[in-house]
């Protein structure tokens, strides 16, 4: 999937410093079938919940955008002010069923933009640019594919596009089930990838599979899972051996952020991505906040992981263009 991959090694001084990118999406089922109609985008009138957050704290996020939010007033203007003053980056995120032009088999398979062919993955991702270019008054540099679905035709295209950023690699997501791609040997750590004349700077989901028994991890993983009936994924947690965690507000606890934190730092991570979804900003749009309570959680637990990664663990705020500055200064 990724062309002359080359790892990124950062010294063990380095400050360790935090990204956070949003899925901003429309509103639809995970779980049905790809409809080109579920274009709602009105949960973007809350976004500024999660905003207010990050001007307290002084992060600048990036909201990686796909079509309808690209394309409707509603979507674009609340980041469009944002991104004015320069509180926000924007990027572009691929959700080809929802992204002109439209006429390929909706399948779960074709919901990975990587799967289609590669004039048809192009032709969406062409659209898609040149709609932020001209709603947001920029085109995007940083790419985020839909689903993870990064494919053998997206680097290609990302490079005649104009993209020098990717933040498509989510260890330690296996979508292999309906046609996704695995990152489960992929880590937290980023690389360049691509010609070496016209390089693109891969920031991954900080994510992985941590504990003793890491070397392991994903073989014993793959058991535990068929044996979840019997709750061997707990209880290989429970012992610290093998645990399946990513940096994100939706599924994990503020705990697990922490655990996930230390224990890719201690591994010498020094860039991490906190990630969610826009819609879960809104009770009732995604399984991670169906409610008051669970909304309250949820956005408290951005203040927790913040107020750990920049006073205890002694980070400090990033972006994507900023980081690759940095690795670009470090090659």
């Amino acid at each position: 999937m990724f062309t002359n991959k080359r790892p990124i090694t950062l010294p063990a001084d380095e400050k360790p410093r935090l990204i956070v990118v949003i899925d901003t999406e429309e509103e639809f089922d995970w779980s049905a079938e790809p409809d080109p109609a579920e274009n709602r985008v009105s949960a973007m009138q809350y976004i500024h919940r999660a905003q207010d957050i990050f001007n307290e704290y002084g992060v600048v996020p990036c909201y990686v955008v796909d079509y309808p939010v690209a394309s409707q007033p509603t979507g674009y203007e609340p980041l469009k002010a944002y991104l004015d003053a320069g509180q926000c980056e924007i990027g572009a995120h691929l959700h080809p069923w929802v992204n002109p032009p439209l006429g390929e088999p909706l399948t779960r398979a074709n919901m990975y933009p990587g799967n289609l062919p590669e004039a048809v993955e192009r032709e969406k991702l062409q659209t898609l640019r040149d709609t932020i270019a001209a709603n947001f008054g920029q085109a995007p540099v940083a790419y985020k594919a839909g689903r993870y679905g990064f494919g053998p035709n997206t680097t290609d295209i990302l490079n005649e596009l104009g993209f020098t950023i990717d933040l498509s690699v989510c260890p330690p997501l296996d979508s292999r089930a309906d046609g996704g791609p695995d990152y489960r040997r992929y880590n937290a750590s980023p690389f360049w990838f691509g010609p070496d004349e016209q390089p693109i700077l891969e920031l991954p989901c900080t994510g992985g599979f941590i504990g003793w028994a890491q070397p392991l991890a994903v073989p014993l993983f793959e058991l535990a899972m068929a044996l979840k009936k019997f709750k061997a994924p707990g209880i290989l947690s429970r012992l610290g051996a093998v645990d399946r965690l990513m940096l994100s507000p939706e599924g994990f606890s503020p705990a697990e952020h922490i655990k996930v934190t230390r224990a890719l730092y201690k591994q010498g991570v020094r860039t991490f991505t906190w990630s969610f979804h826009s819609p879960s900003v809104v009770p009732g749009h995604t399984t991670y906040v169906k409610n008051d309570e669970q909304l309250n959680q949820f956005l408290g637990s951005f203040r927790q992981f913040f107020d750990f990664f920049f006073n205890e663990l002694g980070g400090e705020a990033s972006t994507p263009t900023r980081l690759r500055t940095l690795m670009e200064s470090k090659a």
